[in-house]
C-alpha cells in the first residue's frame, strides 16, 4: 500500500492511505497457536486485504508515524504506525491523537471530575489536564498499532 505524507510534526507524521489497488496475502486456514505447539497444517487457502480488515471508515482513516516513547506502557512504540480513525467517537480509556495547543499528541483519554486528561502511558511524562486556555481537539481514534516486533 502506498502512503501519502500530509503532514509532518515533532510527534506524529500523517499520511493517507492509498485504496486504488488492493493488497491480498494469503491467510493460513488455521489459527496459530500462541500456548504450546499445534499439529502443522501447511497450506494456505484464505485471502486477506488489509485495507478492508483495518479500515472500517476509509474516508476518515489516516496513518501516523509515532516519535517518541510517552505511550510505551500502552504498546505504542517510536516508529509504530498507527490506524486513526476520525469517524470513532472518543469515550473514556480511548487511546487518541489529539491536537493540542498547535501540536498533535497521542495520549489515552481520562475523563475526571476535575476535566478531561490526556493520559501517557510511561512513568517519565505526566498527565495533561486540559483547560479553557488550551486550542483542544480530539482529532481521531487509534484504532490500530502497527509495531515491529523487537
Amino acid at each position: 500500500m502506498r502512503l501519502s505524507k500530509i503532514h509532518a510534526g515533532p510527534v506524529l507524521d500523517f499520511f493517507t492511505p492509498d485504496f486504488t489497488m488492493q493488497l491480498e496475502l494469503p491467510l493460513a486456514g488455521t489459527a496459530i497457536a500462541a500456548g504450546f505447539p499445534s499439529p502443522a497444517e501447511e497450506y494456505l487457502d484464505l485471502a486477506l486485504d488489509l485495507n478492508k480488515e483495518l479500515i472500517k471508515h476509509p474516508a476518515a482513516t489516516f496513518y501516523a508515524r509515532v516519535k517518541g516513547g510517552s505511550m510505551v506502557d500502552a504498546g505504542i512504540q517510536d516508529g509504530d504506525l498507527l490506524v486513526i480513525d476520525k469517524a470513532l467517537e472518543p469515550r473514556e480509556g480511548a487511546i487518541a491523537v489529539c491536537y493540542l495547543d498547535g501540536e498533535f499528541t497521542v495520549k489515552r483519554l481520562a475523563v475526571r471530575e476535575e476535566g478531561v486528561y490526556l493520559m501517557p502511558a510511561n512513568d517519565e511524562f505526566r498527565p495533561i489536564r486540559i483547560t479553557e486556555e488550551n486550542d483542544f481537539l480530539v482529532w481521531g481514534i487509534v484504532a490500530y498499532v502497527i509495531h515491529k516486533p523487537g
